[in-house]
């Protein structure tokens, strides 16, 4: 049996990305950098800020973000639902984060990320 170790995101832009699900996310942050990691992104000509690949830990799995050269070109066929206590107030504030209102049901909105990652805000 395997753990659920990282839900890895390709991306345009690892650290824009991580940020904006830092701030979705109850409890998750996007993880420091020792001074070991900063001397190999500094070798490579990089800085956190343009670091190709994120992590975000939390309470549960870590999120991966690896930057790619190739565009989102279809819907994905998995997603993440985040559990809200009042979706209204959850849609207006990640809207205000970039994501966009995608479909909204009774008991579910379906949301994009800024990069058009879809995600559902679920009822708790």
């Amino acid at each position: 049996m395997g753990t659920l170790a990282d839900i890895v995101f390709d991306c345009r832009s690892a650290p824009t990305l991580a940020r904006f699900w830092e701030s979705v996310l109850h409890g998750y942050a996007v993880l420091p950098y020792d001074e070991a990691e900063i001397q190999r992104l500094r070798a490579l000509d990089l800085t956190p800020e343009t670091d190709p690949t994120v992590m975000v830990g939390g309470p549960g799995p870590r999120l991966c973000f690896q930057q790619v050269p190739e565009p989102k070109t279809m819907k994905h066929r998995v997603h993440l639902d985040i559990g809200v206590a009042d979706r209204a107030a959850d849609v207006q504030r990640l809207t205000a984060l970039g994501a966009t209102l995608s479909f909204e049901s009774d008991t579910w909105t379906t949301m994009l990320d800024p990069e058009g990652n879809e995600f559902c805000l679920v009822d708790l």
